[in-house]
C-alpha cells in the first residue's frame, strides 16, 4: 500500500467540507429570505448608496462653484 492514510484524510476533508457547506446552507435558510428577496434587498440598498454618493457630489460641484464665483 502506498497511498498510507491519504485515502483517510481525503475523506475527511471532504466530510469537513460537506458540514461548512451545510452550515452556510442552514445560515442562509435562517435568515428567511429566499435568493430572489435577497437581491432585491441588496439591491435597494445598493440604489440609495448611489442615490447618497450622487447627493454628495452634486453638493461638492455647487461648493466648488461659489469658492470660483468668488
Amino acid at each position: 500500500m502506498t497511498r498510507g492514510n491519504q485515502r483517510d484524510l481525503a475523506r475527511a476533508k471532504n466530510q469537513k467540507k460537506q458540514q461548512e457547506m451545510q452550515k452556510k446552507k442552514n445560515a442562509s435558510e435562517k435568515t428567511g429570505m429566499s435568493l430572489q428577496e435577497r437581491k432585491h434587498r441588496d439591491a435597494e440598498l445598493m440604489r440609495e448608496k448611489q442615490r447618497k454618493k450622487e447627493e454628495q457630489v452634486a453638493a461638492n460641484i455647487n461648493t466648488n462653484r461659489k469658492q470660483t464665483a468668488n
